[in-house]
């Protein structure tokens, strides 16, 4: 059971959270996006210990990489979760036109065929890039969105995060307790967007092969799709420096077997979808939350990695 949290300290953390995106907020979005990076790059001399467990994940990922170019991609996944910080920043001023004009998408077509079918699409995504931009994006196309989070323990801290994801009327969904909505959504062929690339308890998942290290990886995309026959749409947000812009792509839908709950299926489409995940990390792997700690769950009687 978590410690009980006081009212002051909920208070001083959303004064201390306001405060930081107000300020980055009330400067130009490409001047915040820059000093949203300085400011990863603090919070990486701050916090030694994220930036231990980046390390970690990195020599697990990549045994034979040099330790001069981890060092690095660690060093970018801070400034990554800083330029992300910078354009969240600005949420509360987006309109769907600013939206529809900095953030490229590649692929609408995928999506478009996907949503043509009727039954559903289950987005699947990681943490790159600027991935809370899906709270906005489909709104700002003009389709309905549910996303599915793990609410915040400060409750006034959710409550004004909350406000910015779902500002252009997307919903979010608290995963401890949206199983039947759900299907309900899938089921009236709307959207639902969830995260594939986080730890979970063994009782919540499936080992599946992640850089060639067993990975326990939730298997709600995989029983939600099987169940409902949604397509299972990757998309992904990364930040494309040529461009100088958050590029969304988007691919074909996962082909898996429908009407077929055997474990054996369920496992097979999990490992589809981290795969998936796995060929984004290695495209931009200095833009992915390397200070999770991905394989922490290990199989029975296997040493921990951590």
């Amino acid at each position: 059971m978590p410690k009980k949290r006081s009212n002051l300290q909920n208070k001083s953390e959303l004064l201390a959270v306001r405060a930081l995106l107000g300020a980055i907020g009330a400067l130009p979005l490409e001047t915040s996006m820059r000093f949203g990076k300085a400011v990863g790059r603090l919070l990486a001399r701050r916090f030694p210990r994220l930036v231990k467990t980046a390390r970690r994940n990195l020599e697990i990922a990549y045994p034979e990489m040099p330790e001069n170019e981890r060092a690095r991609i660690a060093s970018g996944t801070f400034e990554s979760l800083g330029r992300h910080l910078g354009f969240v920043a600005h949420f509360k001023k987006f309109k769907h036109e600013d939206i529809r004009d900095l953030v490229e998408v590649v692929g609408k077509e995928h999506f478009d065929e996907a949503y043509a079918r009727g039954r559903g699409v289950l987005f699947f995504t990681g943490h790159f890039g600027s991935w809370e931009v899906f709270n906005l994006l489909p709104p700002a196309f003009g389709y309905g969105m549910n996303i599915l989070v793990r609410r915040l323990d400060n409750p006034l801290v959710e409550n004004y995060v909350d406000a910015m994801r779902t500002r252009f009327g997307s919903v979010t969904l608290d995963k401890t307790r949206a199983a039947r909505t759900m299907f309900r959504v899938l089921e009236k062929g709307e959207l639902l967007g969830i995260l594939a690339d986080l730890n979970v308890q063994e009782k919540e998942g499936v080992f599946v092969d992640f850089f060639g290290v067993p990975a326990s990886t939730t298997v709600s995309i995989a029983k939600l799709a099987l169940r409902t026959g949604a397509a299972v749409l990757p998309a992904f947000a990364v930040w494309e420096e040529e461009k100088k812009k958050y590029v969304v792509y988007l691919e074909p839908a996962i082909e898996y077997r429908e009407n077929d709950n055997s474990p054996e299926n369920i496992r097979e489409l999990t490992q589809q979808i981290t795969a998936t995940v796995e060929k984004y990390v290695r495209r931009y792997p200095d833009q992915w939350l390397w200070i999770h700690k991905r394989w922490n769950t290990r199989p029975p009687g296997e040493k921990g990695l951590y």
